[in-house]
């Protein structure tokens, strides 16, 4: 859908190579701005486990399709030619703190100036502007002032971690979706755009409604009705009972032979504590595996929770193929400490840049003696 479109990634960590990994995936071609001499781009953090750093898991999920640039930007040279493959891109991608590549010359108001048509997004957790916008910040830094990590808590109400960075990958996405707005609007009246894409403010925008109506009076919890719960299995599993809807809840108690709950819908545990420790040892009944056939046979909202170890063999991934769209290749040893795999890292720097801006193979040799550009890989 995107074939033709092209983008420059300036990006670093998770959000922005989540969203040009996805433009990717839609058919742009992608060139990925790494640095150089030294390269942490698609590094695995220390919380990455060795299976996923040695089969180049870990870098697939957020730079699959990327093609590498390898420059160093401390250099005239090397930022010059990030701006001549810039000023031919479709879209520029960006996460730095607002102000670091106005100083490196790689800024919008710069590139505009030659390339008005130019779709130039900068994804940062707290945006270009606010009195928090210089500040660093995580994954849970933006699920906290969001309010988002205040509305998932444990049974004693503290705010829980989760293993997903949700802040992430969702402004990733969020983020493609904006780029690809901006593209219909430049096919139709030939301006580019300037978007400013900061994770508070998707999370923030997401919280708000639950904030307005989440009163002493009025609150949107489901958490504390019975037919909106996670119950444990025979096997020490789980599944999902959402059966918020009247029509789901009767299926399932007509299911279970429980038409006595039918009228319950509605009905909190605080309000059924009996009922509550009922459907507990209902569910201890049986395993998870036949609570699933269950939920495949009657439609009653009902699903197994799935553990991470098994997600490739679940019902879901298997039947919709996904797996199959994600490569997980064999495990090898990285080429050097500290710098990624050629089994999963490919670096396009001599290749794209003759390409892309015609230079010569003396060129290419005298950028590289003067330490702009790295050597071809071998």
């Amino acid at each position: 859908m995107l074939t033709g479109v092209t983008v420059v990634d300036f990006s670093r960590h998770l959000p922005g190579p989540i969203c040009t990994m996805r433009l990717a995936d839609l058919g742009a071609e992608v060139m990925e701005i790494t640095s150089f001499p030294v390269s942490d781009h698609g590094k695995p953090i220390h919380t990455a486990s060795r299976e996923a750093r040695e089969t180049g898991a870990f870098y697939l999920r957020s730079h699959r399709n990327h093609k590498s640039i390898s420059l160093n930007l401390r250099t005239d040279e090397g930022k010059a030619l990030a701006f001549a493959l810039a000023r031919q891109a479709d879209v520029v991608v960006e996460s730095f703190r607002p102000g670091v590549l106005r100083h490196l010359g790689l800024d919008y108001d710069s590139l505009w100036e030659v390339h008005p048509s130019v779709i130039y997004c900068s994804v940062t957790g707290y945006g270009q502007s606010g009195e928090m916008y210089q500040l660093g910040g995580n994954d849970l830094n933006i699920q906290a002032v969001s309010g988002f990590l205040s509305a998932v808590r444990d049974t004693e109400g503290k705010p829980v971690i989760t293993d997903l960075p949700l802040a992430d990958y969702a402004v990733g996405l969020y983020a493609c979706e904006q780029v690809c707005a901006a593209l219909v609007q430049r096919f139709r009246t030939g301006r580019g755009a300037y978007l400013d894409i900061a994770s508070g403010d998707l999370l923030s925008s997401w919280m708000g409604l639950h904030a307005i109506l989440s009163t002493k009076d009025h609150s949107l919890a489901r958490k504390g009705l019975l037919s909106y719960q996670v119950y444990e299995t025979a096997d020490g599993q789980y599944v999902a009972l959402a059966a918020l809807e009247e029509k789901f809840w009767h299926n399932f108690c007509r299911a279970v032979g429980r038409q006595d709950w039918e009228m319950l819908y509605q009905a909190t545990v605080d309000e059924q504590a009996e009922v509550y420790e009922d459907l507990k040892t209902l569910f201890l009944s049986r395993t998870q595996s036949e609570w699933s056939e269950l939920g495949m046979e009657v439609d009653c909202c009902l699903t197994a929770v799935e553990e991470k170890e098994n997600w490739a063999e679940s019902l879901y991934v298997t039947s919709r193929e996904i797996a199959y769209t994600l490569p997980y290749l064999e495990r090898k040893e990285a080429s050097s400490p500290g710098h990624p795999s050629p089994a999963w890292y490919t670096d396009h720097t001599h290749e794209l840049l003759k390409k892309k801006l015609h230079l010569t193979e003396a060129e290419l040799g005298r950028l590289q003696k003067h330490g702009v550009i790295p050597a071809i890989p071998s």
